[in-house]
């Protein structure tokens, strides 16, 4: 599947052993005004991704790819209004680059995160590529958010 490296502060753990979502930590300090958003590093980046799986399915063949989704957590959403901007933000399987997470402020005040904070959740899950679409071979950046292009 993914193996991923957390170099940050703050523990990455899942609450329960049914918990479809792992949290995420702030690496940094920010306060985000009301009405912006801001790019916070995590620590988090993946360092290994599992070869090429395919699915068949009737008499189609599927490339099976394992991604991260970014999620908000609800609890900053309801108490604070704070969420992940591009929710969910997809992790490709290939990216080795810092994970990030743009999180917006919805609220009429100012919020600060600190180092260690929970800031979003993580999900892991497998998507399937669609045969007879072309694969473009983009070089992939580290820099995320649009590393790879816009064309």
């Amino acid at each position: 599947m993914l193996k991923l490296e957390h170099s940050g502060v703050g523990e990455i753990f899942y609450a329960t052993s049914q918990s479809a979502g792992f949290d995420i930590c702030a690496n940094e300090n920010h306060i985000i005004p009301s009405g912006e958003w801001k790019l916070i590093k995590t620590g988090l980046r993946i360092i290994e991704s599992i070869s090429e799986q395919k699915m068949k399915v009737g008499q189609l063949e599927y490339q099976v790819i394992p991604e991260i989704q970014i999620r908000p957590r609800s609890g900053l959403a309801l108490k604070h209004g704070i969420t992940v901007l591009n929710s969910p933000s997809t992790i490709d399987a290939d990216y080795r680059g810092e994970i990030m997470v743009t999180l917006i402020n919805h609220s009429k005040s100012d919020f600060s995160i600190q180092v260690g904070d929970r800031i979003a959740q993580g999900v892991c899950a497998l998507v399937l590529q669609l045969p007879g679409i072309h694969i473009k071979k983009v070089e992939r950046g580290t820099g995320g958010f649009g590393s790879s292009g816009k064309n």
